[in-house]
This record gives structure tokens, C-alpha cells and sequence, in this order.
């Protein structure tokens, strides 16, 4: 049977370099990491993941990449490799930073597309009743929500086998059900609004690009780093004082802080900064595992603005209009051909924005264990799981410490890592001129 691929498929398909590099190579993973807490069953575990990727077509999935064209063939499951590791580690406050490295380490691994399922597990034991748990899934098939869905799964799988009880999981609508919908609402003939908006909006726009330390046709050898860096509880708190205060989401508020240190940096006024959106259409998607991920162009025009809560005040406007108007990117480029000049430009990197702002799982009960997600990640790492091409620039907000945790994923045939540092400070020092006074004139060059 032939099954279309989505739109984020097809654009991924436009990058393609083969099954060694880019988008289809072994470093284009989702990683995530959570302690257990309790007596480990690995058997019992080994079972409920492969309970998962029967439950997800996606997992095993792969995208048939022809001259002719390219389709999803879906298989059977098969199972999931599961690797369990001993972790000596006496010292049970040193176990957080072994668990942290123990991440850096598999996110710098390599598994390839071919390999199905394209989910797969390392369990490192520090003891008997702790220990780390790692899924690692190719980004063709899953994105940030759907690990979220695979933990979720995973622990009631496990509990149901541990004589817990049968899994009381919501129906899985399969991801090749998704992109009929999406094929089917955004065909060609369609009658879609929101291209009108996109073409209107972002007529004569570029994505604005930051210059690279290196050419890109110089030839520099590729891999993707990550420099980390805090917020501190107290500048965090502000931000989303400002938040709460113009109705704006966290997400808002820090996107017009980066616009901000974006026109002190790059003297640019009219400002279009990509962001990844979920995707996901409607409801019944949900509990979905899939890659849905979408690249959306937000364009927000700041001369004049003389204050920062007049820069949020637009910013939001530029949210809700792009929120209102959801459209596959590939759609969007073809409203504004020249929006996507600076990936092809010799000089320069795109840089995209996030920001999490969720609950992490924190002792969730799966029968006899407790599971607790890694989000406090500290740690920079020189080779990391790959972006294709430019930079991700995220934050995301700690809900137990009160700080945000900064990642800056980078080329390094385009940043240095201290261009990277740098860049992160100047962030930083901007944010906390913004967000704590919010009122207080502002100066835009």
C-alpha cells in the first residue's frame, strides 16, 4: 500500500544526503533521559517497549526515497533493542552529572534510519533501585511531544506488565492518518486562507540570518555542538511577570527580548525569526507519534517601538496571527519565495527559537517505579545529534528550580563555540535590561 508522506516529511526530503548525512543520517536523533527509581524488571521492560512500537506505526516506518518519488512503507514490529549497563557510581550526589553524561554520550551516537524499529533503549544501572533509562528515536519518526508519549506509554505498558492492571491508554491515531488529513487539507486545489496571510505577510521578507565564522563554501568539516547556559531564577521570574502582565505567553515575551538583541547585534528592524511549531492539526492527533514538527517564519517589525512592552505588544500580535494561519513550510516558501534566501547564502547561519515551557515527569508512578524526567541538562557537549543546517537557540523554563535552562545547538562548520558563548551572553545581558524594565525607553539602532 502506498501512504504519502507528510509535508515535514517531503521538506525533509529536500535536504536529503543519503542515509550517512543529514536529515536520514545516524546523528538526526530525539534523545531523552529519565531516572527510575525502584526494582528494574528488564524483562518486563524489553516486553512494554516493544508494546510501544506496536501501538506507533511510526516507529516502524520508513521513507522510501526513490528518483520517482518518496512514500512511507510501514512494517511489522519487530523488537527494540534494549541495552543495559552497569554505572559504578558509591557517591549518589555525583549519579545526576554520570546520568547527564551518560546522555552526552548516546546523543552523540550514531543509528541509522535502516535500522527499525526506529526506537531504541539504554538502561544504565547505578544500583538495584536506580538507575537511567534512555529512548532514543530517529527524528523522522518522533519529535519533542511524541517522546513525551513514548515515556507516558512505556510506563503503563510496564506497569500492565507487572500484574498492574491493563494499560488505560487513549486511542493512538497512526501518523499515516495525519498526512491523508494534511494532504487533503492543504492540496494545491484546496481553498486555503491562510496562504493569502502568509503572502501578504512576509512579502519581501528574508529569514533574518546572523553571519557565520565560516563560509559554508570553505568545506569545513560538519558536526553539531552544544553550548548550555543558565537564567537565573530571579531574571526567569521577571520575564514571566512581563508575561502575565500583556497576556503573552513565556514564549512571547522571550522571542521580543531575542528580537531585540537581534537588532543591537545585526542593526535589523524587520525581523523574521523561524520557530518550530507542533504541527499537530487537530485533536484527534494528540497521542500521535510522529515527526510534526513545523518551521514557522515569524515576521515582527520593531522600528519605532519605544518601549520593550511595545516590542512584546507586537511580537504577540506576530504569534497569534502566525498561530491563527497554520500552514506547512514548504507552502509558506512558495507564498514567499525569497524568505529562504539565507539558507542558501555563503555568509550566513539561520538561527531558530524555542522555548519549553511544560511539566516534567516527576515520579510518575509505572507499577513498582518512579520515573522522573532529565531536563536539567548543564553540561555543553562538542558533538550532539544533528540539525541539518544553522543553529537552534532554546530555552527552556525549569519548573522546579524557577531557572531557564539555555541550549545552543550549532554547526561547527558555521560557529565557533565561542561565537556561540558570546551569543548566548548577549542574550542574556539584554533580556535583563528588557524584561526588568519593561517600561524604560528603548533605543533600537
Amino acid at each position: 500500500m502506498s501512504i504519502p508522506l507528510s509535508f515535514n516529511q517531503e521538506f525533509l526530503c529536500m535536504f536529503d544526503q543519503g542515509d550517512e548525512k543529514g536529515p536520514f543520517g545516524p546523528l538526526y536523533n530525539i534523545v531523552g533521559g529519565w531516572r527510575l527509581a525502584g526494582k528494574i524488571d528488564a524483562d518486563a521492560l524489553r516486553g512494554a517497549l516493544d508494546d510501544v512500537v506496536e501501538r506507533h506505526e511510526a516507529l516502524r516506518t520508513t521513507i522510501v526515497r526513490t528518483p520517482g518519488g518518496q512514500r512511507q512503507e510501514i512494517l511489522p514490529a519487530s523488537p527494540v533493542s534494549l541495552t543495559v549497563r552497569e554505572i559504578p557510581e558509591e557517591d549518589v550526589a555525583a549519579r545526576d552529572r554520570r546520568a547527564e553524561e551518560l546522555l552526552i554520550e548516546l546523543e552523540g551516537g550514531h543509528y541509522g534510519v535502516g535500522e527499525l524499529p526506529l526506537l531504541r533503549a539504554v538502561l544504565g544501572r547505578f544500583d538495584e533501585e536506580d538507575a537511567v533509562l534512555v529512548l532514543i528515536a530517529h527524528h523522522t519518526a518522533a519529535d519533542e511531544v511524541s517522546i513525551q508519549l513514548i515515556i507516558r506509554d512505556l510506563g503503563a505498558f510496564y506497569a500492565e506488565r507487572r500484574g498492574y492492571g491493563p494499560a488505560a491508554l487513549p486511542e493512538a491515531t497512526q501518523f499515516q492518518d495525519f498526512a491523508r488529513w494534511e494532504r487533503e487539507r492543504f492540496a494545491p486545489e484546496a481553498d486555503v486562507k491562510a496562504r493569502g496571510y502568509w503572502r501578504e505577510q512576509l512579502a519581501g521578507a528574508k529569514i533574518t540570518g546572523v553571519p557565520t565564522d565560516h563560509l559554508k563554501s570553505a568545506g569545513v568539516e560538519k558536526t553539531t555542538s552544544v553550548h548550555r547556559f543558565l537564567v537565573d531564577a530571579e531574571l526567569t521570574s521577571a520575564a514571566l511577570a512581563v508575561a502575565k502582565e500583556t497576556r503573552s505567553s513565556a514564549f512571547m515575551v522571550l522571542l521580543a527580548a531575542y528580537k531585540v538583541f537581534l537588532n543591537e547585534r545585526l542593526g535589523a528592524t524587520d525581523v523574521v525569526v523561524p520557530t518550530m511549531a507542533s504541527g499537530r492539526g487537530p485533536a484527534k492527533f494528540q497521542n500521535t507519534v510522529g515527526a510534526f514538527f513545523n518551521f514557522v517564519p515569524l515576521r515582527t517589525g520593531i522600528a519605532g517601538a519605544a518601549t520593550f512592552r511595545e516590542v512584546v505588544r507586537r511580537t504577540r500580535a506576530t504569534c497569534l496571527k502566525a498561530y491563527g494561519n497554520a500552514l506547512p513550510f514548504g507552502q509558506v516558501v512558495a507564498e514567499a519565495p525569497e524568505l529562504a534566501a539565507s539558507f542558501g547564502a555563503d555568509d550566513l547561519g539561520v538561527i531558530a527559537f524555542q522555548v519549553f515551557q511544560f511539566p516534567a515527569l516527576e515520579g510518575e508512578e509505572a507499577g513498582d517505579l518512579r520515573i522522573s524526567e532529565i531536563r536539567r541538562r548543564l553540561l555543553s557537549q562538542p558533538v550532539s545529534t544533528d540539525i541539518p543546517d544553522g543553529v537552534m537557540f532554546q530555552l527552556d523554563i525549569d519548573p522546579v528550580s524557577g531557572q531557564m535552562l539555555g541550549h545552543v545547538g550549532y554547526n561547527t562548520n558555521l560557529y565557533h563555540e565561542s561565537t556561540m558563548a558570546e551569543f548566548a551572553a548577549g542574550f542574556r545581558e539584554v533580556l535583563g535590561r528588557t524584561v526588568v524594565a519593561p517600561d524604560a525607553p528603548l533605543t533600537l539602532s
